[in-house]
């Protein structure tokens, strides 16, 4: 199997805005955000769907997205963290929190851009306020 993007972000052959990872686990913002801190949590085992990782990497994939979700929420104001697994633009397990306002804060249609700058004082805040 060929390293995903996501792979290859584990690895460190691409930078990513990390926010948190643990030895199974890890957290970045999406750099095509709908939302500022829109956030991707993934196993780092390269898995192509959400529903063939084992029990145990669902479940801890799950647990790992609610503290940051907890992170994001403090961070970002917003009135609630939505959660979505679409597992379609990227052959690799991975969840997404977006941090919502309104029901167009899901519409992946309605891509944001940030600078730079912006996103590393989003993942900064995020990070910050993470309690792993």
């Amino acid at each position: 199997m060929e390293p995903s993007i996501f792979t290859k972000i584990v690895n460190g052959e691409i930078p990513a805005y990390k926010i948190a990872e643990d030895e199974n686990y890890l957290a970045f913002l999406d750099v095509f955000p709908t939302t500022k801190g829109h956030t991707l949590v993934i196993p780092k085992q390269q898995t192509d769907y959400i529903f063939d990782l084992d029990d145990a990497l669902y479940l801890g994939l799950m647990a790992f997205a609610k503290k940051i979700a907890a992170a994001i929420e403090k961070a970002v104001p917003c009135k609630r963290i939505g959660i979505s697994v679409v597992g379609l633009e990227v052959p690799h397990a991975h969840v997404h929190l977006i941090p919502l306002n309104k029901m167009q804060d899901m519409n992946f249609a309605n891509k944001q851009q940030f600078s730079k700058e912006a996103f590393e004082e989003t993942a900064a805040k995020i990070k910050a306020a993470y309690n792993g």
